[in-house]
């Protein structure tokens, strides 16, 4: 069957985040163990699995996505390189977040619109700063869709100079992993915050672009900012762009995709 390696929240090869996009022509999804068999041999962050839904008044397509080690529950990245493959204007049903849409602009652009991840500020654990090698300023949950902590650091530098323990980051609990955040260091930088994702329990030590963690990430930010149209860039080694806009309790995700690998899987 035929196989795409999309780099995503990127409008250049070898930048933003790749995923994996299988376009399945069955009725259903095969076993999950051999999802996840592919998920591993293609080992990138997400390879996400659509099946058509003819039938469906609601969407077009049910997607799934899952890392080298586990389904996951949402997934921006991988629903982007999707859309990207697809084309036009897509309806997905999903298994744990509700419908999710992508909308291809004439100049290539893709928004998608998911559900904001609603945050809860906590104390800080003892065990964050040890872990991430920096003193966080706050700390939030960010909900069972998204299932981070949300880490608020005091500047730009301090994120792109971050160095984790990732058994440390691994060892925090049932959570997904990490997402550290800071402002940007001034307007001209044509972003206006700055993030990281560490997600070591997942197979993913550092994630180059995390579409979820912005449904968290947009409105930390737009309430701090006070305007619900944003950017954010992600300083992992691949960089990617995330434009959010924020909509009561959805928040729009738009970025490029380029295909870098078109093949056929056997097995």
């Amino acid at each position: 069957m035929r196989i795409r390696i999309v780099d995503a929240f990127t409008d250049r090869p070898f930048a933003g985040n790749p995923a994996g996009v299988l376009v399945l022509d069955s009725a259903d999804f095969p076993d999950d163990r051999w999802l996840q068999q592919v998920a591993t041999e293609v080992n990138h962050a997400e390879t996400a699995f659509v099946v058509p839904l003819p039938d469906d008044p609601d969407a077009d397509w049910a997607l799934r996505w899952f890392t080298p080690k586990a389904e996951v529950r949402l997934c921006g990245h991988a629903t982007l390189a999707t859309a990207h493959v697809l084309g036009g204007s897509v309806r997905f049903r999903t298994r744990h977040s509700g419908i999710l849409t992508a909308e291809v602009a004439d100049d290539g652009g893709i928004t998608l619109d998911f559900p904001v991840a609603p945050l809860t500020a906590i104390g800080v654990p003892a065990d964050i700063a040890p872990a991430i090698g920096a003193e966080p300023l706050s700390v939030h949950e960010t909900g069972e869709n998204v299932g981070d902590l949300l880490v608020e650091l005091a500047d730009e530098k301090t994120v792109r100079g971050l160095e984790p323990d990732m058994a440390a980051v691994a060892a925090l609990g049932s959570r997904r992993g990490l997402i550290v955040t800071a402002a940007a260091d001034g307007p001209a930088a044509g972003y206006d915050f700055v993030s990281r994702g560490f997600f070591p329990s997942l197979g993913i030590p550092e994630d180059p672009v995390t579409g979820s963690a912005h449904t968290a990430l947009a409105p930390f930010w737009s309430s701090r900012f006070g305007r619900p149209r944003l950017t954010g860039l992600q300083a992992s080694a691949r960089t990617g762009l995330v434009g959010t806009t924020l909509r009561g309790d959805r928040v729009l995700l738009t970025g490029t995709a380029v295909t870098v690998i078109d093949g056929e899987l056997h097995g």
